[in-house]
């Protein structure tokens, strides 16, 4: 049986721990509520950006911002899969890989990652990815240019991301990239206004606005992917630390518990102690 002062010991250790459970639990707590209004905020610009592209279409098809350049374009399908940056967010990231190597053939697809957590799982199944880029530690203002132009070289390219369902619930989705951008917009309205040649003039051509302005929707709607997938991994992280709160408290319960069973086992064993020497006092007597 354990001592006292042991178990005092491990119940103290056990405190740290249902502390910094508690703390990292509020973090992702106040991260989720960040992120919800950055992803607000960006929707709203790209419904603005989505509202002048559909005036300007120059015919039906998204060309990824590659209208006048779509030579040197590889068949392969590009995967992009958003993971986390470090492994401290659940299972979640697991779940992901495994969804995305349902369909993954090395012959007809390559993998570019985001999130160093998704390249050590792809590493650890000995599944090559072309490149891996940090997951961006800001909530604005990222960079996703030279994901862009690794996109451009693929006729077309699936995003595995995470999804925020709700604090206790996450999922993990596949889309493609230009129905990401086409769903962006949630209200595509026909506008009488058509913007064209004939009443504007395009410097240094329509195709090159159209351009600027497919890249700049594929940025938000990756950015927006990036976002979700944060969001999901917050929400993963919140539900594991708060699991982990959970158990550590209910461990100190039972270590708090052991202790004053110790302790009073030692004073029954002290009493009994004493009540035998008494006894033998008297017996000589």
């Amino acid at each position: 049986m354990k001592r006292p002062n042991e178990i005092e010991r491990e119940e103290v250790a056990m405190s740290t721990l249902v502390e910094l459970t508690s703390v990292f639990e509020g973090i992702a707590s106040m991260r989720i509520a960040q992120i919800k209004n950055q992803v607000l905020q960006a929707t709203k610009f790209f419904d603005d950006l989505w509202h002048i592209y559909s005036q300007l279409r120059v015919d039906g098809l998204f060309r990824f911002g590659r209208s006048q350049s779509e030579d040197n374009v590889s068949d392969k399908e590009l995967y992009i899969i958003i993971t986390a940056e470090g492994g401290f967010s659940g299972d979640i990231d697991q779940k992901l890989i495994h969804y995305m190597l349902k369909t993954y053939d090395k012959e007809k697809n390559e993998i570019i990652v985001i999130g160093h957590h998704g390249a050590i799982q792809l590493a650890q199944r000995g599944i090559s990815y072309k490149k891996y880029f940090k997951l961006p530690v800001k909530d604005q203002n990222i960079n996703v240019t030279p994901i862009i132009r690794e996109v451009q070289k693929y006729k077309t390219t699936a995003v595995y991301y995470q999804e925020y369902i709700s604090l206790m619930v996450q999922d993990v989705k596949r889309i493609d990239l230009a129905a990401a951008v086409k769903e962006q917009s949630k209200q595509t309205t026909e506008t009488e206004e058509i913007i064209s040649e004939f009443n504007y003039i395009f410097e240094p051509s329509t195709y090159d606005v159209v351009d600027h302005l497919e890249r700049s929707m594929m940025q938000i709607a990756i950015s927006q992917l990036i976002l979700n997938s944060k969001l999901a991994q917050y929400a993963s992280r919140f539900r594991a630390m708060s699991a982990s709160h959970q158990r550590a408290d209910e461990a100190k319960s039972d270590l708090h518990l052991a202790y004053n069973r110790a302790k009073r086992g030692i004073k029954d064993e002290r009493l009994k102690e004493i009540i035998n020497g008494l006894r033998k006092a008297k017996a000589e007597v």
